[in-house]
């Protein structure tokens, strides 16, 4: 039985209806999506998980050792960042040395001690600052607290690198600065190569790659 005009004429509006509210529903969604975006600079973390005897679908390595890295990551939003001429003072923003990411100070974390050329870190959280004026780069290690949110009158806490001093320096290690075939658009840190015995600790940024090797301590 064919459907008479006005059936028709219903089946039209409704279809228009629905695709209207499921339009009105992608686009409030897509503002909603717009609003929770971060003013600032996303937080980035990237961690690894060495050693572990037993493997456990759920919790991984029973019994491995966690080491993380928790950062800001800024967007290079078409720069060139590290051909400016004056990319060190845009970098450091008014500090001594650059915070290695963006906002809040960069944070190393690990459950077992590290060894960086031949310093060796107990296990604990210490903030890592990039020193931009040497050459090559300095990977530094310090024992600065972070604040986690920006507090003026807390002097016993760092955030980003402003108020930085050396005094307070558990390494400083030379970096292997490298040119990338591609650039990456958002800061990253990562663990490469990661073995039993350690890995590569490095930053992507731009078509940039500075990196150190660190072993675990036995």
């Amino acid at each position: 039985m064919k459907p008479t005009r006005a059936q028709l004429a219903r089946l039209v509006v409704g279809i228009v209806g629905l695709v209207g509210l499921v339009g009105l529903g992608i686009l409030t969604g897509s503002r909603g999506h717009a609003q929770d975006r971060p003013l600032t600079s996303p937080a980035g973390r990237s961690a690894t998980q060495i050693g572990g005897e037993v493997y456990d679908p759920v919790r991984g390595f029973v019994g491995g050792a966690w080491v993380e890295i928790r950062y800001g990551r800024p967007i290079r939003r078409g720069r060139d960042i590290f051909g400016l001429d004056d990319y060190r003072e845009f970098l450091n923003d008014g500090a001594p040395v650059w915070r290695a990411g963006a906002n809040e100070t960069t944070r190393l974390i690990s459950e077992v001690p590290l060894i960086f050329g031949v310093t060796t870190i107990d296990p604990g959280e210490y903030t890592v600052f990039i020193d931009l004026s040497a050459d090559p780069w300095s990977f530094v290690l310090s024992s600065w607290p972070a604040q986690v949110g920006y507090d003026e009158a807390n002097r016993e806490a760092l955030f980003g690198a402003f108020e930085y001093t050396s005094d307070r320096d558990v390494l400083r290690m030379p970096m292997r600065v490298e040119t990338l075939p591609h650039s990456h658009d958002q800061l990253s840190w990562q663990f490469l190569d990661v073995t039993g015995e350690g890995g590569t600790l490095g930053l992507f940024w731009d078509t940039t790659l500075a990196s150190v090797p660190f072993a675990i301590a036995k």
